[in-house]
């Protein structure tokens, strides 16, 4: 299975520091964000990984390389200097992940989930998503779970962690161009097409400098 990390947002809300450094580059202990992900994925066993770019995106390429130094093959897809959404970006990338299954995770969180998990996981729907429990600045979460599919009115509700495998059916129909993930996966779950499992281990999203900063203690 290949692994696609989201690296192409602007980190609005992590500025100034992204203004001259791309959110997946900001430092969190003795690593940078995405760091973190390339490593958990070689110990899982992952082998290639696909990065898409942006803002920036040339320094994450020439830190990175070919990511033989983090035991992996990494290629990139390039979105120019403005970012295709998650959708949009991922099917960009489509041609370069191929046929099967693949594991997508946010560069801009950081877990503990042993990805080892979701490797060559056998699929019976579009999608599989990794909940976790709501955190404080998202507490009314995304997405009630019903015997292992998702549901968009059960309660409790949990929030969609950033992890998760996609099929290429799943964007099916789509065009080129920048669009957002969220609608799609709202309609596929009302159509009771998306997996799901509850996490409840280590979880954080890297959105802001106070919780970028809440990392960094951490990981001191």
């Amino acid at each position: 299975m290949k692994a696609m990390l989201l690296a192409a947002g602007r980190g609005e809300r992590l500025r100034p520091l992204t203004d001259t450094t791309p959110k997946p580059l900001l430092q969190a202990g003795h690593r940078r964000l995405i760091e973190h992900h390339l490593v958990h994925l070689a110990d899982a066993g992952f082998t290639q990984v696909i990065i898409n770019t942006a803002w920036l995106g040339d320094q994450i390429q020439r830190l990175l390389g070919d990511g033989s130094q983090y035991r992996l093959q990494i290629q990139y897809s390039h979105e120019g200097r403005s970012a295709l959404e998650t959708g949009g970006g991922i099917f960009h990338a489509l041609p370069l992940l191929g046929e099967a299954p693949f594991l997508v995770i946010n560069a801009d969180i950081w877990s503990d989930y042993p990805l080892i998990r979701l490797k060559d996981r056998a699929m019976d729907s579009l999608a599989h998503l990794v909940m976790v429990q709501n955190p404080e600045h998202h507490p009314e979460g995304d997405f009630g779970i019903e015997a292992n599919s998702l549901s968009l009115d059960s309660q409790p509700r949990y929030t969609y962690s950033g992890i998760g495998i996609y099929t290429p059916q799943f964007f099916q129909g789509c065009q080129a161009g920048a669009f957002p993930l969220a609608p799609m996966l709202r309609e596929y779950i009302h159509q009771q097409r998306i997996s799901g499992e509850i996490y409840s281990g280590e979880w954080m999203d890297i959105g802001t400098i106070q919780r970028l900063e809440a990392l960094r203690d951490k990981l001191v």
